[in-house]
């Protein structure tokens, strides 16, 4: 594959973007202690990557009909928000140097994540970001969250980009699931989680770093990713 058939870039956010996630599965502990509750590492992964509508119904499965979900959330954003206000959001390494190399090839690019749009935008603009992107598409924006690919087809016709031509980064399965039901290009940069075998396989690479995802871009001469991504 060429680089010039990737017309267009799509970024998650939290966990690919941001080095965010560790800061959240500690503030969703936090929460549930205080309201009597253990959200483990083993729930929090259940979660990541979903919207908030799918993390209500999937924490009511594991906890009970009766689980205060809208409590112990906005009480996790709070706890999330005072940590990013002392000590700023954490940027991945590599991720000013991608967005540098995209911009000298003039690919158009967005962010679709599962946050809803208010505090997606928080983060984006408290880190600069906000504006080296062309698109923002929030899980509170779709009808569908990650996995179904609604949100990654709504990034790319906000981009004006044929859906086979996007390039999609994601840390998360439900979001490598979601690109490539998408029809799009999934590369996977995994987070807290390592891909089961089957995700791995819907990736063309599995990624290290945004550094690599760069450098890997950068030899796209000829038609051999499947090659490459091996």
């Amino acid at each position: 594959m060429k680089i010039e058939s990737i017309s267009a870039v799509i970024f998650d956010m939290d966990g690919l973007m941001f080095d965010s996630e560790r800061i959240g599965r500690a503030a969703w502990r936090q929460a549930g202690e205080e309201f009597g509750y253990t959200i483990g590492d083993e729930h929090y992964q259940q979660v990541s990557g979903r919207t908030v509508a799918d993390a209500t119904a999937i924490f009511r499965d594991i906890f009970g009909k009766d689980f205060p979900f809208q409590e112990i959330r906005r009480r996790r954003v709070q706890i999330a928000r005072d940590y990013f206000e002392q000590h700023g959001v954490p940027i991945k390494p590599g991720l000013t140097e991608l967005l540098d190399y995209l911009d000298s090839r003039s690919l158009p690019r967005a962010v679709a994540t599962s946050t809803d749009y208010a505090p997606a935008m928080e983060k984006l603009t408290r880190t600069g970001l906000a504006k080296r992107v062309h698109a923002i598409v929030a899980g509170d924006q779709v009808a569908r969250g990650k996995p179904a690919p609604d949100i990654f087809l709504a990034a790319a016709k906000q981009l004006n980009a044929d859906p086979p031509r996007c390039l999609v980064l994601e840390d998360s399965e439900a979001g490598i699931r979601a690109a490539h039901s998408a029809g799009m290009i999934p590369v996977m940069v995994p987070d807290l989680k390592q891909p089961s075998e089957e995700v791995r396989g819907l990736a063309v690479m599995v990624a290290e770093s945004l550094n690599e995802v760069r450098e890997w871009m950068e030899g796209l001469k000829i038609d051999d990713w499947r090659l490459k991504s091996a």
